[in-house]
């Protein structure tokens, strides 16, 4: 195959430019901050669940107390009203007044009792509605920090993608000077050569596989007709002659 040695130099050019636009792509994807953002991501996740979880026990623990509540109520309401009776005298009654009176004792324990389950649900609903507000003004936070590393990565990816443009915009401008054959040779060993299908011949070393070139290679290299396009004997990609090739 041959090409004109300046149209083997726009083609090291187009590499070039392919390993920015390879360059960029790869910087963007792995942006620390993306890690960062995934991280708080998974994390105001959990926190969703957390914080419905903790919504429904702080409803539940509520209603539960009103109940406390309301039954403390009644049984003091009964034995107000009972002892009122005893003191208004209105049981003379001894047998009467007896059982009043053990009405009223058994209410009194009876309360007791019911004031216990009342602290005991209020104490828990206290710690449930602290653990939630927690949850809450974690997810604030985190909110608020996503906003800010979000913006960091879109200034990030925005000046990438200004880079990428510029770049493709010359390879675009490139590219059409590259004959149909070399330019298919060249897309073929850039997706088998990692990115890289030309490389330039530096001081009688390939930039490609970064080894030297022998004496005899090198012999047949300088023989060789300026416009054959030349391969790599190590890594097969097309070996660009330029001023510095050491020839």
């Amino acid at each position: 195959m041959n090409a004109e040695p300046e149209v083997q130099l726009l083609l090291l050019q187009i590499q070039g430019l392919d390993s920015e636009l390879d360059r960029l792509t790869h910087q963007a994807r792995t942006l620390p901050v993306l890690a960062v953002i995934a991280e708080i991501e998974a994390r105001l996740a959990d926190l969703g669940s957390l914080i419905v979880a903790g919504e429904t026990e702080v409803s539940d623990l509520k209603r539960e107390q009103a109940k406390a509540d309301t039954d403390v109520e009644q049984v003091r309401e009964r034995s107000n009203r009972d002892q009122q009776r005893m003191d208004a005298g209105a049981v003379s009654a001894s047998k009467e007044l007896e059982a009043l009176q053990h009405e009223i004792a058994s209410l009194a324990k009876r309360q007791a009792e019911l004031e216990d389950v009342e602290l005991e649900v209020m104490e828990r609903l206290e710690d449930a509605q602290n653990s939630l507000n927690t949850l809450v003004a974690e997810r604030a936070e985190l909110t608020e920090k996503l906003q800010g590393h979000a913006s960091e990565r879109d200034v990030a990816l925005n000046e990438f993608g200004t880079q990428s443009t510029q770049a493709r915009t010359e390879r675009d401008g490139l590219a059409p000077q590259i004959p149909a054959e070399l330019s298919a040779l060249y897309e073929k060993l850039r997706a088998s050569g990692r990115g890289v299908g030309a490389a330039a011949l530096h001081r009688g070393r390939c930039q490609g596989c970064q080894l030297e070139i022998n004496a005899s290679e090198l012999k047949a290299i300088r023989e060789a007709d300026a416009d054959e396009v030349l391969r790599c004997e190590e890594c097969r990609r097309i070996l660009i002659r330029t001023a510095e090739s050491g020839l």
